[in-house]
């Protein structure tokens, strides 16, 4: 079944559903199955080469050959080394030359990588937690937001489903609601509440395609929304986590001296760095199971309705099963 709405038409996708950009999660074999069942995966850059150890134009041609349907990439934009920026940037060069022409943004300034990707038809979406972020990335000229909620696992936003809507639908850019979609029923009041698409991350884990560990997806399976707490103490900034006993051993806020150092303007960058690359590695060493201790899950409150791992086929066929029974007409 095809839905037509801005989103899917402007796309090329069947179903507004996006396989969210995850790391460590995004093995190549996740994104590609999620394009081929009529969603559109997105390549996380550094859980394609890190994690999974292609390089990277050699990890596109792999996710080209598992399918020739629309996939897409993430670009975390913020960073004041230049040498991140250039290579990020290289990434958007590779990508193009694969004939991938959507892009999620987060962070910094979209506008030079909108202007990359425009000249090839490219179509740009930036992550957004409220409506301040949203009109500056107005003005670089993107296509539509990713509303990054409050139920939303990794880094979640501070407002509900519902407010985040309230406060950007008045662009008039196409939104995807980020956070607390796992079933069809979610899926469906998503909809009704006027986004034109769902970004799931926490569902497609726990799926047979994903190669997250079994501890991992079975931890997913056994939660509960009250089991997901925010902890500082993985990347410095909250991040929703399923409350393990090594989570609750840890504690979830940051020490003082650590908190100082975020705060502080000309310390802050350098913190966020360390703590960035130590939760690199521990996320690789957790998700592939090689004998870290450090039970750190990063998932949203939508493990209140996932009950089991099944294939993503199974999970975009029931989503599909729930859309309404009239396209939904967009301006």
């Amino acid at each position: 079944m095809a839905f037509k709405n801005v989103f899917t038409e402007t796309v090329g996708v069947k179903l507004p559903i996006i396989c969210g950009a995850m790391y460590p999660c995004s093995n190549p074999e996740l994104v590609a199955a999620a394009s081929e069942g009529g969603a559109i995966g997105i390549i996380q850059p550094l859980s394609l080469t890190y994690v999974w150890g292609y390089e990277f134009a050699a990890g596109l041609q792999y996710i080209r050959r598992l399918t020739k349907k629309p996939v897409g990439l993430n670009i975390l934009l913020e960073s004041s080394s230049k040498l991140y920026e250039k290579k990020m940037m290289g990434y958007v060069e590779e990508a193009l030359k694969a004939d991938i022409r959507f892009f999620i943004t987060a962070l910094g300034n979209p506008a030079r990588l909108v202007e990359m990707v425009k000249p090839y038809g490219g179509i740009v979406y930036h992550d957004v937690t409220e409506r301040k972020w949203a009109e500056k990335a107005m003005q670089a000229g993107v296509d539509g937001f990713i509303c990054v909620n409050k139920r939303a696992g990794g880094h979640a936003g501070r407002l509900a489903p519902e407010e985040l809507f309230r406060e950007i639908s008045s662009l008039n850019k196409p939104l995807v609601m980020a956070g607390g979609v796992s079933s069809p029923d979610d899926f469906r009041r998503a909809l009704d509440m006027g986004y034109s698409a769902v970004q799931m991350g926490t569902r497609f884990i726990a799926t047979t395609e994903c190669k997250a560990s079994r501890e991992y997806k079975e931890a997913i399976v056994n939660a509960n929304e009250k089991d997901i707490v925010l902890t500082e103490r993985v990347t410095g900034i909250p991040l929703a986590v399923i409350n393990t006993p090594y989570v609750q051993k840890m504690g979830t806020k940051a020490g003082l001296l650590a908190r100082f150092l975020l705060r502080h303007r000309l310390t802050k960058k350098w913190m966020r760095m360390w703590y960035g690359v130590t939760a690199l590695h521990d996320f690789k060493r957790i998700v592939k199971n090689e004998g870290s201790t450090k039970d750190f899950w990063q998932a949203g409150k939508s493990v209140e309705h996932i009950e089991s791992v099944l294939s993503v086929k199974e999970v975009l066929d029931s989503f599909a099963a729930n859309l309404p029974d009239q396209e939904l007409v967009e301006k």
